[in-house]
């Protein structure tokens, strides 16, 4: 050893400390090296012989010299305080990751580089112990701090290979706490970070990593699997129930439920609720409860606070087990700036860009992803192929994807930069969405969906004609103007009878979900029902109004916990949802409604099976502006799976209201939100559950029938056979 080799491990800045540690040639026979900072003694243990190492620095560097190579030994280590510990020298473990794998991070196509990078307890020449791996380019030294090595941060230094950091530690097992220091080449930065690859973390607000293995955890869901393996979605119908697992039922003393809690009680609500899907709110790992999960520090971890991933999967497993698909919201957008995270990891700004103008989302105080860098295309990439692979998850909805496509998003002149062509559009983040969605659906049944807000063409078009490859995109729009027009006193609808019309101009330019999410619900919006004008009656029946014409729509629907049971207030994540009201009529009646909605849903190929191409939607009559009544029929792909949908958006009744129908025959009320089981007036549409059609012309067609439209109601109406 040369005196600055000994200083640079002393001092912990030496960039390769396998040079100087472990077991080396020298012309006398072997030396094998020791770094145990605070060690009083060291015994050197090979085979059934123990030899006392001498002592080379007093702050923990001991030798032995002998003849011939080693093989595997041992140090038995003697502490201050009379602790005695036998530990295998990590320094004499050969190199365990592949050139291979190194490459295909660096070049941006590996979407499995959790397989290598990260925590993995893995047993090299017969001693267990865990691999670490971690990518800082810019570092100067990286160490390993445990639990075990009370964080010491010169203990463990580990050796770099093109930006990577590995160190194999033996005896270091599943559930040892950890954070890398890193001392960077820049500035004397150094900081203690946690694993960006991790699968595990500590409960919040600490954020110590965990060790946490690939776990050969036994699904029970084949049958689910395989189902989902031969369904098209956008043929089958879909109605997700939004989740916060944080505040959607507290268990005893006020805390949030547990997986295996959840895997229970949220399972069986959604499976009784007729949902087809859950989407959760994020559940990879985030420090900070108001931000909902979507300031995300572990992209390769579920919270911590609902329990340990095999939990998650448990849940998951549930799920599947009862029919139900199960959605993550996934937030590649931006990431949070706590120390411990992603952002200034090795000193430089590794993960996010340096320029402010690029690199920082300014109103939600957060850095965003440098989607040019091919190491961030393979960590976003390995992300969510982890979700869908390790769990079994059944989609994605990716987060504020118009912050991703757009490099002024909510920017200001001169506070961004245009793109190589003068544009506005983020051409890498472009590209790595069309990756990221050739990728996912090579998971045959998965989907992935956009939280997109702008008009960027072709979201939910395959990438081969130019398109994002996004399975299905929020229709924001439609939302919005739904609120605009349901806010309004009645009286005053026949001005604005285009908010609930004009969704049905670009209705097939994509294939949409109608939301109701969380972002509509808070932030002084007010809840669903808060949003509707009039006395309590009027309240239930205009939300009754919105959800009948919203499940007859075009698109796949979404709904945001607690407002199928008419919650009052808008949602707060610091409680649960108002279960109490069930207790109410009216909240207990409209519940029954939602239900009865998800099963018609299904029942019915009319509601589902053509969603998203114009042969499935015709007007009837869309300019009764006086009245505030629209009709329309709705087609599956069979003749007799037609269905007609009559929505009276004012409180006044209307009797022999006549329609034109598609042909002559019966036709059956199959739901009127009016009904008195739904918290309705009790008025039908037609007597005795029937009408005959009429060879009297209207709207264009030869037969007709005439009704009696309910207050505020939709009335969906089935031709017998």
């Amino acid at each position: 050893m040369l005196d600055h080799d000994i200083a640079g491990i002393i001092g912990g800045y030496h960039p390769d400390p396998f040079r100087v540690l472990g077991p080396h040639q020298i012309d006398s026979g072997w030396e094998i090296r020791a770094f145990l900072p605070g060690a009083v003694a060291v015994d050197l243990i090979i085979g059934d012989a123990s030899h006392t190492m001498a002592v080379i620095h007093e702050d923990g560097l001991f030798v032995w010299e002998l003849k011939e190579h080693p093989g595997s030994y041992q140090y038995r280590i003697q502490w201050p305080d009379g602790i005695v510990q036998e530990r295998d020298d990590p320094y004499r473990f050969p190199l365990l990751l592949s050139e291979y794998d190194l490459y295909l991070f660096a070049e941006g196509t590996n979407d499995q580089a959790y397989q290598s990078l990260g925590a993995h307890p893995v047993t090299v020449e017969g001693v267990a112990g865990t691999r670490f791996a971690v990518w800082a380019p810019n570092a100067e030294a990286v160490f390993v701090c445990t639990s075990l090595n009370h964080w010491n941060q010169r203990a463990h230094p580990m050796r770099m290979r093109n930006g990577v950091w590995e160190l194999f530690i033996p005896g270091v097992e599943a559930g040892t706490l950890y954070k890398y220091f890193i001392r960077s080449k820049l500035n004397g930065y150094q900081v203690l970070k946690s694993d960006p690859f991790a699968f595990a973390t500590e409960q919040p607000p600490l954020n110590a990593s965990v060790v946490q293995g690939l776990t050969e955890y036994s699904w029970n869901d084949s049958e689910w699997m395989q189902f989902r393996e031969q369904t098209n979605w956008l043929k089958n119908p879909v109605s997700i129930y939004e989740v916060n697992l944080e505040s959607w039922r507290y268990g005893e003393n006020g805390r949030p439920l547990t997986y295996d809690e959840l895997a229970d009680q949220l399972v069986s609500y959604v499976s009784e609720m007729n949902f087809t899907h859950i989407e959760l709110m994020p559940v990879t790992e985030y420090p900070f409860s108001g931000s909902w999960g979507y300031q995300v520090t572990g992209y390769f971890a579920p919270t911590s606070r609902f329990g340990d991933p095999d939990g998650f999967k448990r849940f998951v497993d549930r799920c599947h087990q009862a029919g139900i698909g199960v959605i993550l919201d996934w937030v590649p957008g931006h990431f949070p700036k706590d120390e411990h995270g992603l952002a200034v990891f090795d000193g430089t700004h590794l993960y996010e860009h340096s320029d402010p103008r690029v690199g920082e989302h300014k109103e939600w105080g957060t850095y965003t992803f440098n989607y040019g860098r091919s190491e961030i295309r393979s960590f976003l990439l390995s992300s969510v192929m982890f979700w869908l692979r390790e769990y079994h998850l059944d989609g994605i909805r990716v987060d504020a994807v118009a912050s991703m496509l757009y490099l002024d998003y909510q920017r200001k002149d001169g506070e961004w930069i245009p793109n190589e062509y003068g544009g506005r559009e983020n051409l890498a983040a472009i590209d790595f969405l069309r990756k990221m969605n050739e990728r996912t659906h090579t998971i045959p049944g998965t989907i992935t969906i956009a939280e997109e807000s702008t008009s960027f063409p072709l979201v939910s078009q395959p990438t081969y004609v130019g398109g994002l490859g996004f399975t299905m995109k929020w229709n924001m729009g439609w939302m919005h103007d739904m609120f605009h027009y349901f806010k309004l006193d009645p009286i005053y609808r026949k001005f604005n009878q285009t908010d609930v019309t004009f969704s049905l101009v670009y209705a097939f330019s994509e294939n949409f979900v109608l939301p109701v999410s969380h972002d509509e619900v808070v932030h002084l919006k007010g809840s669903l029902l808060g949003k509707m004008p009039g006395d309590e009656w009027q309240k239930f029946a205009n939300v009754r109004a919105f959800l009948g014409y919203m499940w007859s729509h075009p698109g796949k629907k979404l709904l945001f916990m607690g407002q199928e049971i008419g919650q009052y207030e808008e949602w707060d994540e610091k409680r649960q949802v108002r279960w109490e009201l069930l207790q109410w009529d009216y909240h207990r009646n409209l519940q029954n409604l939602v239900r009865r909605l998800n099963q018609v849903l299904k029942e019915e190929a009319a509601f589902h099976e053509v969603d998203h191409e114009w042969q499935g939607f015709e007007w009837i009559d869309c300019s009764d502006i006086d009245s505030s009544v629209i009709s329309f029929v709705r087609r599956g792909s069979r003749s007799e799976d037609e269905i007609v949908v009559v929505c009276n958006f004012t409180p006044n009744p209307r009797d022999e209201y006549r329609i034109g129908v598609p042909r002559s025959g019966t036709y059956r009320e199959i739901l009127n939100t009016d009904w008195s089981e739904f918290g309705g007036s009790g008025i039908s549409a037609v007597v005795e559950g029937t009408v005959n059609a009429e060879q009297i012309y209207s709207h264009g067609r030869e037969h007709s029938i005439a009704l009696r439209l309910p207050p505020l109601g939709v009335v969906f109406l089935k031709m017998q056979p």
